[in-house]
């Protein structure tokens, strides 16, 4: 009876433990979602084919929610919100999303990943904010609840891929501007970011046309569409740069076809310019969309991360 009952209690710390490691939350209530103009329809689900197999792709994103991943140990007290790619049209979710966050909390990480809003002119007012009123609040809550999640205020970052990393990268260069009618935190400026293959600037000849298009344009709209200059300007985030950024570490590939690696030099350099703490992580070739694992290297970019971020942190603690 006593090694049953000690059996029992085993299963239900370990119940617990799997509990606290991922759950997911609303990022709003219902009736509080921002810019909302419409009723809510079903998101949709479809799978793809990624360079490690197949994962879900997740369109028609309208209620953002928060995947909480709390690792077991996790001495080093840091976060990331993560921001999948799909080119503001949808969310890789998984190997851009989930696997990174099982992955980060083997090194004591703790991730929140985030299903944030696509700019869908049909739901949202001012589409093109929608996506960073999203992660503002997520890092809000994240900072406003750290103690709850057994991490430091101060060692919060984002990181995203592909037009992820643009949303990130966003977050990273416009948090003195307040996007959230109602922010739960006024700190919205990330601690570090982690861009990989990131979307960085909007100008023509450097952009995905497609995310530019999806953000500031018609949603869906042809290449030959003209974009609005000032909001070309906005989002280019090379140009925002300025010695408040945060801490980078840039991951791309050099023949990377769909999101140019321009667009992760010219970051770089803009960082370096402003004396930002910048490390970038080049693979000769790769492409496009590899997620965590570039097949063709032995060498991955996920341990040179961390290597980088623990380095920083036992450097300027």
């Amino acid at each position: 009876m006593r090694y049953n009952y000690l059996l029992l209690v085993i299963f239900a710390f370990l119940l617990r433990s799997t509990l606290l490691a991922q759950q997911t939350i609303p990022l709003y209530d219902n009736d509080q979602i921002p810019n909302w103009n419409s009723s809510f329809n079903q998101e949709q689900t479809r799978i793809i084919d990624v360079p490690t197999g197949k994962a879900r792709f997740i369109t028609n994103v309208i209620k953002p929610e928060l995947s909480i991943y709390l690792p077991e140990e996790n001495n080093f007290k840091a976060a990331v919100i993560l921001c999948p790619g799909g080119g503001y049209y949808g969310l890789a979710i998984d190997h851009e999303g989930h696997d990174v966050a099982k992955k980060l909390n083997e090194f004591g990480i703790a991730v929140f990943v985030l299903k944030y809003r696509m700019p869908q002119e049909s739901y949202f007012e001012n589409k093109r904010v929608v996506p960073l009123q999203d992660v503002q609040r997520a890092i809000q809550y994240v900072r406003a609840n750290a103690l709850n999640f057994r991490i430091d205020s101060d060692k919060i970052g984002v990181a995203g891929f592909s037009a992820g990393g643009h949303l990130a990268a966003s977050a990273g260069v416009h948090f003195t501007k307040q996007f959230q009618p109602a922010p739960i935190h006024n700190n919205s400026r990330p601690d570090f970011m982690l861009l990989v293959y990131p979307v960085i600037s909007f100008q023509d000849g450097l952009t995905h046309r497609g995310s530019a298009n999806n953000l500031i344009g018609t949603f869906g709209s042809q290449e030959k569409d003209t974009l609005n200059a000032d909001d070309v300007y906005f989002y280019s985030n090379e140009l925002q740069v300025d010695m408040n950024t945060p801490p980078t570490f840039l991951v791309h590939a050099l023949d990377d076809q769909v999101v140019p690696v321009e667009n992760s030099l010219l970051f770089s350099a803009a960082l370096r310019q402003e004396a930002v703490e910048v490390e970038t992580f080049f693979y000769k070739t790769g492409g496009h969309g590899f997620g965590m694992y570039n097949t063709s290297y032995e060498l991955n970019w996920i341990d040179a991360f961390v290597n980088w971020l623990k380095a920083y942190y036992t450097e300027f603690d």
